[in-house]
């Protein structure tokens, strides 16, 4: 790795040289211009993942829907925040009465906040697009040029790496509806930062700096955060272990983490007190999350949303299309494999090798799977998803954390390439035939496909109107017909449409179990209450479960306890069962207006 400590990479020497004769100035224009068609290549392999929702105003992920509704949400409270000043790391808009803790959840408010002009002007759906699009493009850019100017100094090599770091299969498999995830734009950051800590007289400013992308990163996504800190400490290690003159240097880099590290803790102490120990606050993920694993097959497997993949084989391998982590392929597999072993020598390559075969260890869960079946062997990560912090981590997204390490070897395999044929002028041609070739037999099968779409329910007139407007006043809040949760989030983006304006009861969000004995694990909703569980039979099965007399008080308490002003029923394949036993529940009318069915019940919970 290229740092003022370490030297500048092989061929680095000879492009000096160029650098400094009279053609200077050409090459210079013709770098720059290489580096425009590399971000330009970039944004049209982010436009063409995201082709169909750009061309679709309609449609939304086809794979996550109820994803796609958050964040929607969560880009009109970023907007909020910034128009009426509410408090940014907890919202009474969702999950009233009780609310939600946005600083655990997946806030973004490093991206809401920013985009609120986009939010306002064009709506929460064009804005997350824009930053699912924009988070891809500007991922695959600054590992660009971190690669290019600082790892290893050559931009074609650069660009192969980049490319694979923002559209590898595990990363337009997460562009289904997680731009925070794959939006690691700042990752590439907080490791040229850290690489700057040994410069000498300079820890300082260093550490500052370091703190502020590493708080950046913060309120993009904390798992990201975790990973790079935990792969930038071995990759440091290995350094400092085999590279005796690094060593030297380790004053000004202690000096500037620990800087860094101080800043950056009282800059997130607030933020992180809200999220560990605020109202809505979890104590780790449900045992059922905390399973998601990663199949064994699926790292020599191909994604469904690869050019060879087939969505049948990898339906097997992984728990939904969002979380397919690995799915690299037998021949990169391979390329990998034999470029570990060709570029041995390198500390960076040992320890990055080292790096992903953890990460992939850690991502086999608490038992390996082989083929969508348990085997019985324990996997290492059953002695650790107990513990803080890590009982917050989905294990198979460590798996996520080995595409950048595997694009950063190719990188590295690409530039001693280009080396070797530089050596060896008359075999130049044969060892870019037999490179390229290995590449395209590598790469090819994985290239991204546009992300599939289906079409959305419109937002109905009730909800774009403002005719909900009377039914909130006084603090009330509009109970949708299904209540939202993991399976059914419609409602948060009415709600978004609305800038956040109409409340709504419940919500998908993580919170705590507070339910006796559940020692506050996270549910993907609050607490269940009968009322919500009569209406989730209802979605789940077609039909009107039996309605008892304590079913109708708990109607009311429930009803009461939401303060709820109106309930509304919108779209749904099971509307008439939904209507028929919100009526016999109530015993209230409904009205059909803008869209959907009413029931006004102030009367009930005045």
């Amino acid at each position: 790795m290229t740092t003022p400590e370490s030297g500048p990479p092989a061929g680095a020497s000879a492009r000096g040289a160029s650098e400094g004769g009279p053609d200077r100035g050409l090459w210079r224009w013709s770098g720059r211009w290489a580096d425009v068609a590399a971000v330009a290549s970039f944004a049209a392999l982010g436009f063409w993942v995201t082709a169909r929702l750009w061309l679709r105003p309609s449609h939304g992920v086809r794979d996550n829907r109820t994803d796609q509704s958050q964040f929607e949400w969560m880009m009109a409270h970023g907007a909020r925040v910034v128009t009426d000043f509410v408090h940014p790391f907890t919202s009474d808009r969702m999950n009233v009465p009780d609310g939600v803790n946005l600083m655990a959840n997946t806030s973004v408010l490093s991206v809401s906040l920013p985009m609120t002009p986009v939010t306002l002007l064009f709506g929460t759906r064009a804005s997350f697009l824009l930053f699912l699009t924009l988070g891809m493009i500007a991922t695959a850019t600054a590992w660009y040029f971190l690669l290019s100017r600082v790892v290893v100094g050559s931009r074609g090599p650069a660009w192969l790496g980049a490319a694979f770091c923002a559209y590898a299969p595990a990363m337009v498999s997460h562009a289904n509806a997680h731009p925070n995830i794959v939006s690691q734009f700042v990752v590439p950051l907080i490791i040229w930062r850290t690489l700057r800590l040994g410069e000498p007289g300079r820890w300082l400013r260093n550490g500052v700096l370091l703190a502020l992308v590493i708080v950046w990163q913060a309120f993009i996504n904390l798992e990201v955060l975790l990973m790079t800190a935990i792969g930038l400490g071995v990759v440091v290690g290995a350094l400092a272990l085999g590279r005796p003159e690094l060593r030297r240097r380790a004053r000004p880099f202690l000096a500037g983490l620990g800087t860094a590290a101080v800043v950056a803790f009282v800059l997130l102490a607030y933020p992180l007190h809200v999220q560990f120990f605020g109202p809505g606050a979890y104590n780790g993920l449900s045992w059922l999350i905390r399973g998601y694993s990663t199949d064994l097959a699926s790292f020599v497997a191909y994604s469904r949303e690869s050019l060879a993949g087939d969505a049948r084989t990898a339906q097997g391998l992984a728990k939904n299309p969002t979380e397919e982590n690995a799915f690299f392929g037998w021949p990169l597999v391979v390329l990998v494999v034999a470029l570990v072993w060709w570029l041995r020598r390198h500390v960076v390559v040992r320890g990055l090798a080292a790096l992903a075969l953890l990460f992939g260890l850690l991502s086999l869960g608490r038992e390996i799977q082989l083929n969508g079946r348990g085997t019985g062997v324990p996997g290492p990560w059953a002695a650790l998803e107990g513990l803080p912090i890590l009982h917050s981590v989905v294990p198979t997204r460590w798996a996520l954390a080995i595409t950048p390490i595997v694009g950063v070897l190719l990188a590295y395999g690409a530039e001693q390439v280009r080396v070797l044929a530089a050596r060896h002028p008359g075999a130049r041609p044969q060892i870019r035939f037999a490179a390229a070739t290995v590449a395209a037999m590598a790469l090819l099968p994985i290239l991204p496909t546009p992300l599939p779409t289906t079409r959305l329910d419109a937002v109905p007139a009730f909800v774009t109107s403002g005719a909900w407007r009377p039914y909130v006043a006084g603090g009330r809040s509009i109970v949708t017909l299904p209540l939202p949760d993991t399976h059914y989030a419609d409602p948060l983006r009415w709600s978004a449409r609305t800038g956040l304006e109409m409340p709504i009861a419940r919500g998908y969000f993580l919170g705590p179990d507070t339910r006796p004995g559940r020692d506050r694990v996270a549910l993907f909703s609050a607490p269940p209450r009968p009322t919500s569980e009569f209406f989730a039979e209802i979605r789940r099965s077609g039909a009107v479960p039996p309605i008892t007399p304590q079913a109708r008080v708990d109607a009311v308490g429930d009803l009461r306890y939401w303060r709820a002003g109106a309930v509304v029923l919108g779209p749904h394949r099971h509307a008439d069962a939904l209507r028929r036993g919100m009526t016999e529940l109530t015993g209230v009318r409904p009205t059909y207006t803008g869209g959907v069915w009413l029931w006004d019940v102030r009367t009930l919970t005045d």
